[in-house]
């Protein structure tokens, strides 16, 4: 666990029983906050805008549930997802706490040690090359596992964790899905994935290609689903008590939660024949192909790029 996070964690439990920052109203000093970030960034950009920062700009979700304990989930902007840390006894309440946690992480994620830079990079490329056993000199070649997270990094200089995490959750998802190795047997680069993905981000297309591969799994594998989805809960209800961003773990569960719900509506092989088991089948992606030797490494960081799901 990183400084940071421990010191997240920390105010996290003292705050459950003080009075004075449960008067606060956390949930307007969140869309406060966010409204005024996003209304410099459009201020800042020579794009036209119609000016309204408001409605849409976060996200709250409900988990279904008969009775408390409740838990609400919060999406900023970008993409970044946090969950009610405490035990709460009313929907208001687990609201109020999802948007205290959000909005400490976000306050955090604004301070100069969280921006991406140089000094970042040479640390995580060290760091990471030692956790892997790989050479610190691959990192200049982006043809390598970490050559092409330091590209990712450099891409990202001057931005802030977050907005690296939010990017990373896709690939991570792509990995955990079977799309990454399924595109590496394609021989296709690293660098067009990334180029692709990157661009278009995670959207309703690619989550009911995810599920539909699921569905194909559940088929060959029955019961197989089923174990996925509880493994996925149970991340996700110990990431919320870390109080960390969850998008990883939320999306996980959702995609396998899609699937099994369809699985129930469809017991025939056909329901299957229509769709192709994998997204970059489905979209014929224009990635070039391109012959370069994998580099196992084992650093969390560089997962998304390496290892089987």
């Amino acid at each position: 666990m990183s400084e940071v996070e421990e010191s997240i964690m920390s105010y996290l439990s003292q705050s459950e029983t003080d009075t004075s920052i449960k008067d606060l109203n956390v949930v307007a000093m969140l869309h406060n906050f966010w409204e005024q970030r996003q209304t410099g960034r459009l201020n800042g950009s020579s794009s036209e805008s119609d000016g309204s920062v408001g409605e849409s700009l976060l996200l709250y979700e409900s988990a279904p549930s008969p009775g408390p304990p409740y838990v609400c989930y919060v999406t900023l902007p970008g993409g970044s997802c946090f969950g009610n840390y405490k035990v709460c006894e009313t929907q208001a309440e687990a609201r109020r706490d999802a948007a205290r946690v959000a909005l400490m992480n976000s306050l955090v994620n604004e301070l100069p040690c969280r921006r991406i830079n140089p000094q970042f990079i040479t640390h995580s490329l060290q760091q990471a090359a030692t956790d892997s056993a790989v050479s610190i000199e691959d990192a200049c070649d982006s043809s390598t596992s970490i050559g092409t997270y330091s590209v990712l990094l450099r891409a990202y200089v001057g931005k802030t964790m977050l907005e690296f995490q939010e990017m990373m959750t896709i690939f991570q998802l792509l990995q955990w899905n079977g799309t990454l190795k399924a595109l590496r047997e394609r021989q296709c680069s690293r660098q067009s994935v990334i180029s692709y993905y990157s661009q278009r981000g995670l959207d309703e297309y690619i989550r009911s290609s995810m599920a539909l591969d699921w569905l194909g799994l559940e088929q060959r594998s029955p019961g197989r689903l089923g174990e996925e989805l509880q493994v996925a809960q149970r991340e996700l209800v110990l990431a919320r008590r870390r109080g960390i961003e969850l998008r990883f773990y939320k999306e996980k569960t959702e995609i396998l939660s899609l699937a099994l719900s369809q699985a129930y509506v469809h017991h025939t092989p056909e329901a299957f024949s229509e769709a192709p088991s994998h997204t970059h089948k489905q979209e014929q992606l224009p990635l070039q192909i391109l012959y370069s030797q994998d580099t196992e490494v084992h650093n969390p960081a560089l997962q998304s790029f390496t290892n089987p799901p």
